[in-house]
């Protein structure tokens, strides 16, 4: 097997373990029904996995550092199968809790470490289109795996999706054994060094531009199945739809985010691309209740904000490129943290406003962003400036 279809294989693998992360987000409402919390309760669960993922990945990582490669994804992805029975076997909402704590801390793990295996797998040159491929099959879930578990979700019962995706965790295991050869652990990076990064103002307010854009768009993105069915008064067949459309939308937002930070930049790409996200939520706010306008927003809402996604993280190489894998690291880590923020600030408003009120909220948060980014590339502009002059007379 050439080494192009092994990093096929380890992108099919992030779309299952992908799967695993998004799927709750299209059965929320099944599973508050089911355990008997509210919504704003059952949004914690990403809450949960976020935080997870965001302080654990980093810390398992720098622990696990010097592990041989391929023994590391087994391990990840049989915790990654554990994790999945605890929700199928075991009944109530703090197994179901334990479930997504287990299911953040192997994904965590298991994407970081595909990462770089496909890196290493990948020819000279190409490891940008390797990592760029594990991406996608990552981002896929959203457009095949969330909408196939609404559907498994909706013809029998919200624990199969986790079984069958349980089951199919112990046959990556097999897969990754059979396929991917050995290959050594890496130097770990301390996470004070890690954390050294944020001393910076540029990288620190770059960040933040994660933060608030990424909670913005989890605000809407977690109570998005509710909202469809109550809102927008959907069947359960048009939530189904919806969701493969915003799927479709987000691949071809993040091929063009990638496309125009390569052509027109990455401050321009950046703010007008947050500028029509918030638009979309904007207009998803007016016009949501409508069956035959919502899915044309949708399309656009996903579109702009996976359009902001391989930007943002281009932009971050680009300010710290002797710690690219650790910007990449932090980047990762702090959208995760905006996802939490985001899913419980929506559990809040959902439950002392209403569900209504997600995509104005949301909103606010990406025009937020978009204006720190907007000050931040100005004030960058202008310094670049000023200095490109003092040279000039320097060298008259």
């Amino acid at each position: 097997m050439s080494n192009a279809w092994k990093i096929y294989m380890l992108a099919i693998i992030s779309f299952l373990v992908g799967t695993s992360e998004f799927i709750i987000a299209g059965i929320l409402d099944k599973v508050a029904a089911d355990v008997g919390v509210s919504l704003s309760a059952a949004g914690q669960l990403i809450t949960v996995f976020s935080l997870a993922y965001a302080f654990g990945t980093p810390i398992l990582m720098a622990v696990t550092a010097r592990m041989e490669r391929r023994r590391l994804l087994i391990y990840a992805l049989g915790v990654f199968a554990v994790g999945n029975l605890i929700a199928v076997a075991l009944p109530g909402f703090t197994f179901l809790i334990a479930s997504r704590i287990v299911l953040a801390l192997s994904t965590g793990v298991f994407v970081v470490t595909a990462l770089t295996v496909a890196a290493k797998l990948a020819a000279p040159g190409k490891q940008g289109s390797a990592i760029a491929t594990l991406v996608m099959g990552f981002s896929t879930s959203l457009i095949i795996g969330v909408p196939l578990g609404r559907v498994a979700a909706s013809a029998y019962d919200w624990k199969l999706t986790f079984g069958v995706i349980g089951l199919l965790g112990l046959l990556a295991i097999f897969i990754i054994l059979v396929t991917i050869p050995k290959s050594d652990g890496e130097e770990p990076v301390p996470i004070r060094k890690q954390l050294a990064l944020f001393k910076q103002p540029k990288i620190t307010i770059a960040l933040a531009v994660t933060f608030m854009w990424i909670g913005g768009y989890s605000i809407v993105y977690t109570y998005i199945s509710p909202y469809l069915l109550t809102v927008t008064k959907l069947s359960e067949q048009g939530v189904s739809i919806g969701l493969f459309a915003f799927g479709i939308a987000s691949l071809f937002g993040s091929k063009f985010g990638g496309f125009s930070t390569d052509k027109w930049g990455a401050p321009r790409t950046l703010v007008i691309g947050m500028l029509f996200h918030t638009v979309a939520l904007v207009l998803l706010s007016i016009a949501g209740h409508s069956p035959f306008i919502v899915f044309p927003l949708l399309m656009l809402w996903a579109f702009t904000a996976w359009s902001s996604g391989p930007t943002q993280q281009y932009h971050l190489m680009t300010l710290a490129p002797e710690a690219s894998g650790i910007m990449l690291s932090l980047n990762s880590s702090v959208l995760q943290l905006g996802m939490a923020a985001g899913a419980g600030l929506g559990g809040v408003v959902v439950q002392q406003v209403s569900l209504t009120s997600i995509s104005w909220i949301g909103a606010a948060g990406v025009i937020l962003a978009a204006s720190t980014a907007t000050a931040f590339f100005g004030i960058s502009h202008q310094r670049a400036r000023r200095e490109a002059i003092k040279l000039v007379k320097s060298s008259a």
